[in-house]
C-alpha cells in the first residue's frame, strides 16, 4: 500500500467548537424539512456526530474537486436522511450554499428529497430505495480493488464508507450484496449500521428481530458492535479507524443511535423519522442544543471556518496523489480510458464481422465473440453473471475469476443474486474505471428491476446481457419464457434497449453499449439465428439509428412494411419472399431499438416507416406498445408452454407462412378502408 499524508495541514479541532458544529448540523436537519414541509430530520440529527467525524477526521476527500479519482467514497444508503449529506457538503465546501439548503426538496434545487448522482456535487450514487446503497458500496469496493490490482496503489488507494439503516438491512438486496462482499473478502469497505430501532410504522420490533452482527459475521465480515456511543466522537473515530485498517474483509460497525436526539418529545419515536418537527419542537430542541432558537439555517462563522479546513486538507491529499501519479511509470493512456469508462481510441476496429457462410449463431454467443475480440481494447471491462456465465455470453476468454485470492480477476461470479448483481454493477460504474457487464436470463430481469431503475435514474454506464429472450428458449416453459418483459423495460426512461437480429447487429449493439453513456440492455437469443446477408453492410449505420430498411429500400413505395426485432427478423425476410411471389411489394425493417429510433429526425423515421403504408410488427413478446408503429402484430399476449423451442414458436404462429397470411389479411383490411 502506498504512503498517504499522515498528518493534515491543520490539526483537527476538538471540544466546544466541534460540539457546536455537530449541533449546527442538527439545527439544519430540523430547519430544512420544516421549510420544505416534508423530509426526514430524525436520522440526520442522530448521525450528526458520525457525519462530522467521517468528513473531518477520517475520510480523504477534496471538496474543491469532488471527482478526484482517489478520493474515499461515501454512500448514504438510507438516502431519506439526505439533509445530513447536504449539510456536510455545504459546511465542508462542496459548493452548496445555505440558499440550497433553504430550497430543500423544491423545484430546480440542488437538494432533492433523496441524493441524486450528477445532480449535486459530492453525491456519489443515487440512493433512496433502501438497500441499493448497500450494494452500490460493494460495487465501489470491487472497482477500487480491481483498479489497484491492474494499475497500482500509487494511483488507486482509497476506502468506501457506507451508512445504512434498519430498512437497508431488511431489504433482501442487502443480504445478496453482503454475502458477495464477504465471499470476496473485500477489505476497504466500512459500513456503519445505524441501529436506531425505528421505522415508519414504529419500533423495528414490530417486524424485525434479526441479529445483524451474527448475520454479517456469517457472511465473513468483521463486526464491531460499539453500542450506544452515537454522541462520542472519539469512540466513533476509533471504530472507523479500526475498520479502515482491516484490509482482508469488509467491516460492519453497529451503532446504537437515538432518532431525533435531543428532541424533548420526539427522540426515539417514529414521528421523528419522516415528518418535519413543529416550530415549537424545533425551538425547544435548539434551546437544548444551545443554538439560537429564533434563527433558521444558522451557521456561525467559526463553525463554517472549522469545516472549510477540509478544503485545505483535501487539496494536500490530492496534490500528493498527483505527484504519485506523475511519477508512476504505468500505462497512463489505459488508465485515462478506464476512467472515462469507454474503449481505447479506435477500439471499434477490433469488433468482429460475420458473413452468412459462418453459419447460424445465437446472439448470446455473438456477444461473447464481441467481448472476446474487444476485451484488450476496453481497459475496464469486467463481465459477470448471476450463475449463468456460459449461458449469457459472459465467459470472457482467458479471464481469471475474481476472488479473494485473485482480486484483479476480470470475471465476476455474482452467484444467484440478480438484484444484488444489478446494484453492485451500478456501484462499479459510479466509482469509475470499470465497464461492468452482467448477464442473466431475460425473464429474471424482473428480479433486478429495482437496481436497473436506479441505474437509469442515475445514468450509470452499465451493460445488461439478458438472454433466452423469447418462447424460443423452449422446454424450460412459461416460468422461464419472457412475454411482458420487453414492453416493461421499454417503458423505463433512460434505458437503451437493443434486441439484435443476428451476429452483425449484435456487434453494433455492443459498440453502442460501450461507447454510450448510461445503461444499455442487450436482449439476446438462446436459439441459433442465421447471419443475414443484408446486415454486414447495413447494420453499422442502421442499428445506431434504432430501425432501418433491411430489404426493399428501392423501387418506389412498398405495398407493405414488415417490422421485426431480434429472432423474428428472419421470419419477416422469409415471409417477404412469399409475399413478393404473390406480387406484394414488401419492405422489411429491422427494428432493434425503440429508444434509438425515437431519437432520430422525423424525416428519417418517415422514410423508414412511410405514412399510409400497412405495417405489420412481428415479435415473440407482448404486443403492448406496438400500436405506435404498426397497424397489426404477430405477437404473444399470453404465457408460453414447455416444448422444444421450434415447436413452441410454430404453435404460437411464429412461422413465415403465418406472418405472410397475417400480412395479406392486413392488406385486405387496409385496402377496404
Amino acid at each position: 500500500m502506498s504512503e498517504r499524508a499522515s498528518t493534515p495541514p491543520d490539526p483537527a479541532p476538538h471540544g466546544d467548537l466541534e460540539q457546536l458544529g455537530i449541533n449546527v448540523i442538527r439545527g439544519l436537519a430540523m430547519d430544512a424539512p420544516r421549510a420544505a414541509g416534508s423530509g426526514h430530520p430524525g436520522t440526520a440529527m442522530a448521525l450528526a456526530p458520525l457525519a462530522h467525524v467521517l468528513f473531518t477526521r477520517v475520510m480523504h476527500h477534496d471538496p474543491s474537486d469532488p471527482l478526484w479519482p482517489d478520493r474515499d467514497r461515501f454512500v448514504l444508503s438510507n438516502g431519506h436522511a439526505s439533509i445530513l449529506l447536504y449539510s456536510m457538503l455545504h459546511l465542508t465546501g462542496y459548493g452548496l450554499e445555505l440558499d440550497d439548503l433553504r430550497a430543500f426538496r423544491q423545484w430546480g434545487s440542488r437538494t432533492p428529497g433523496h441524493p441524486e448522482r450528477h445532480h449535486t456535487p459530492g453525491v456519489e450514487v443515487t440512493t433512496g430505495p433502501l438497500g441499493q446503497g448497500v450494494a452500490n458500496g460493494v460495487g465501489m469496493g470491487i472497482a477500487e480493488r480491481w483498479l489497484r490490482s491492474h494499475f497500482s496503489p500509487d494511483v488507486c488507494d482509497h476506502h468506501t464508507f457506507v451508512v445504512a439503516g434498519d430498512g437497508c438491512l431488511e431489504e433482501g438486496i442487502s443480504h445478496e450484496a453482503a454475502s458477495l462482499a464477504g465471499h470476496l473478502r473485500l477489505g476497504r469497505l466500512v459500513y456503519v449500521y445505524d441501529d436506531n430501532h425505528i421505522t415508519i410504522d414504529g419500533p423495528t420490533e414490530l417486524s424485525y428481530s434479526d441479529d445483524a452482527g451474527e448475520r454479517f459475521a456469517a457472511y465473513g465480515w468483521g463486526v464491531d458492535d460499539i453500542g450506544d456511543v452515537a454522541n462520542d466522537v472519539d469512540a466513533l473515530e476509533a471504530a472507523l479507524l479500526r475498520a479502515k485498517a482491516d484490509e482482508d474483509r469488509p467491516t460492519l460497525i453497529i451503532l446504537r443511535s437515538h432518532i431525533g436526539y435531543p428532541s424533548p418529545h420526539l427522540t426515539d419515536t417514529a414521528k421523528a423519522h419522516g415528518d418535519p418537527f413543529s416550530p415549537e419542537e424545533i425551538r425547544l430542541t435548539k434551546e437544548t442544543l444551545g443554538l439560537l432558537a429564533d434563527q433558521s439555517f444558522w451557521v456561525p462563522d467559526d463553525v463554517l471556518e472549522m469545516y472549510r479546513r477540509c478544503i485545505r486538507k483535501g487539496r494536500a491529499w490530492r496534490a500528493e496523489w498527483a505527484q504519485r501519479f506523475d511519477a508512476w511509470d504505468g500505462d497512463k493512456v489505459r488508465w485515462e480510458a478506464a476512467q472515462r469508462g469507454h474503449g481505447m481510441p479506435g477500439w471499434e476496429t477490433t469488433l468482429p464481422t460475420f458473413v452468412p457462410g459462418d453459419g447460424p449463431m445465437a446472439t448470446r454467443k455473438a456477444i461473447k465473440a464481441c467481448i472476446d475480440a474487444t476485451q484488450g481494447a476496453i481497459p475496464g471491462l469486467v463481465p459477470g453473471s448471476a450463475d449463468l456465465t456460459g449461458n449469457t455470453g459472459m465467459a470472457m476468454a482467458d479471464a481469471v475469476a475474481q476472488s479473494a485470492a485473485e482480486p484483479g480477476g476480470s470475471l465476476i461470479h455474482y452467484g444467484i443474486r440478480e438484484h444484488g448483481m444489478g446494484a453492485v454493477m451500478t456501484g462499479m460504474a459510479a466509482h469509475g474505471g470499470i465497464v461492468p457487464v452482467g448477464g442473466t436470463f431475460f425473464v429474471f430481469s424482473d428480479y433486478m428491476r429495482g437496481a436497473v431503475r436506479v441505474a437509469a435514474v442515475s445514468d450509470a454506464h452499465v451493460i445488461y446481457s439478458w438472454t433466452h429472450d423469447s418462447i424460443g428458449l423452449g422446454q424450460d416453459g412459461p416460468t422461464h419464457q419472457p412475454i411482458e418483459q420487453l414492453a416493461a423495460i421499454r417503458a423505463m426512461p433512460n434505458l437503451r434497449v437493443i434486441r439484435p437480429a443476428d451476429a452483425n447487429e449484435t456487434a453494433q449493439a455492443w459498440r453502442i453499449a460501450v461507447d454510450s453513456d448510461g445503461p444499455t440492455a442487450l436482449v439476446l437469443s438462446r436459439q441459433e439465428l442465421p447471419v443475414l446477408a443484408e446486415t454486414g453492410e447495413r447494420a453499422p449505420d442502421g442499428v445506431r439509428r434504432g430501425a432501418y430498411v433491411l430489404r426493399g429500400a428501392g423501387g418506389g413505395r412498398p405495398d407493405l412494411v414488415l417490422i421485426g426485432t431480434g429472432s423474428e427478423v428472419q421470419l419477416c425476410l422469409a415471409a417477404a419472399d412469399l409475399l413478393e411471389a404473390d406480387g406484394v411489394s414488401t419492405r422489411v425493417v429491422s427494428f432493434p431499438s425503440w429508444e434509438l429510433f425515437a431519437a432520430q429526425p422525423e424525416e428519417y423515421r418517415r422514410d423508414v416507416l412511410p405514412d399510409g403504408v400497412a405495417r405489420l410488427a412481428v415479435e415473440a413478446a407482448s404486443s403492448f406498445g406496438w400500436e405506435r408503429y404498426a397497424d397489426a402484430t404477430v405477437c404473444i399476449d399470453h404465457f408460453g408452454a414447455s416444448a422444444p423451442g421450434e415447436r413452441v414458436l410454430e404453435e404460437f404462429g411464429f412461422t413465415a407462412a403465418n406472418v405472410a397470411a397475417r400480412a395479406t389479411a392486413l392488406l385486405d383490411r387496409h385496402s377496404s378502408t
